[in-house]
Formats: structure tokens, sequence, C-alpha cells
């Protein structure tokens, strides 16, 4: 394999500007480059939470979570709906992988408060990237739907739900227990 970047500064965008994988230069602070710039954000949160899960079972599941981003930020930079790497069967393991870790957990009878360790703090944490990074996406579809790949989207909804239910499943491999939203008026009678 040939390298890939012989020169990592280029300063070609020092005025603000910056080339996409097809070779046209864009704005910096155009919404291709925050679509991006957000799954490079959720993707550092996922290899932030394999830093710290140790031989958890969800290591491999968020290992290719994390090689799907990066398809998926390639899928943006080439800003192309001819080049589509994240396809339906994509979406179809994740469905599966949430399946099967959300087979093990107690059912949910109450809303659960992002919290409790660090490790089930940063799953949640990239849970809400996770969804920005949806809403970006679906915000550079309207502006430019030729460009943005439909599975992108399905991709990113499912794997939220997954990164919730890898938090709850982290709590309970950790036995940290989990934090469970209680409503005003509750709160206000169990202070009295």
């Amino acid at each position: 394999m040939p390298n890939r970047l012989t020169k990592i500064y280029t300063r070609s965008g020092d005025q603000g500007q910056t080339s996409l994988a097809n070779g046209s230069r864009v704005h910096k602070s155009s919404l291709r480059i925050e679509a991006l710039g957000v799954v490079d954000e959720l993707n550092s949160w996922v290899g932030f939470i394999l830093s710290g899960i140790g031989d958890s079972e969800l290591k491999p599941f968020l290992q290719d979570v994390q090689h799907h981003l990066f398809d998926l930020g390639g899928e943006i930079a080439v800003a192309d709906s001819n080049y589509q790497v994240i396809n339906q069967e994509d979406i179809t393991a994740l469905e599966l992988s949430l399946d099967q870790f959300n087979a093990v957990l107690p059912p949910l009878k109450e809303f659960i408060l992002p919290g409790g360790s660090a490790t089930t703090s940063q799953i949640h944490l990239a849970r809400t990237v996770c969804r920005r990074s949806e809403r970006v996406i679906i915000a550079l579809d309207e502006i430019d739907s030729e460009s943005v790949n439909p599975y992108a989207v399905a991709y990113l909804n499912r794997l939220s739900d997954f990164l919730f239910v890898a938090a709850r499943f982290i709590a309970k491999e950790q036995d940290e227990g989990e934090i469970l939203w209680k409503p005003k008026a509750q709160r206000i009678k169990s202070e009295r």
C-alpha cells in the first residue's frame, strides 16, 4: 500500500477552505465539514470508550462501529451518492447486536439518567454525539440529497440505540446499577 500522507500539513486550509475526497474545495464552515467533524468526534468517543472497557463483550462490536464510522466519514468526504459503503447489512448487523445485548438486560420500566461510572457516562456522551451526527447528516441531506447515503441516517439512528443499550450493558457488567429518573413531584415528596 502506498503512503497516503507524505506530508501532514499542507497550508492549503489556512484561508478557511479544505478539500473533499472528490477534489472540490469547500469552506470549513460548510455543513458537509460539520458532518465530517461530528462523525469524527463520535468515532473518537467510541475509541475513548474502548480504552476503558477492558475485555468486555462489547469490545469487538465497538471496534466494528469505529470502522463503520470511518467508512461513513469517507462517504461524506467523497460527496457522491454513487459512493456508498454503509448499507442495509450494516444496519441489520447492528440491530442483531443490539438485540443480543438487550436480551440480557432487565426490562426498562423507568427512564434512565445518563451517568454512573466513567465508562457508562462516556457511552451516554457518545450516544448524544451520535444523535447530533444524525441531525447534521439529515440537515446535509436536506440541502444536498444527491450526495448523502440514505443508509447513513438509519445507521446512526440504530447506533444511538445500540449505545444506549451498551451503557446499560456496561452498568450491569460492572454491577453499578442504573440511575433512574424521578419526576419532580416524586423528588419533592421524597425530600419531605
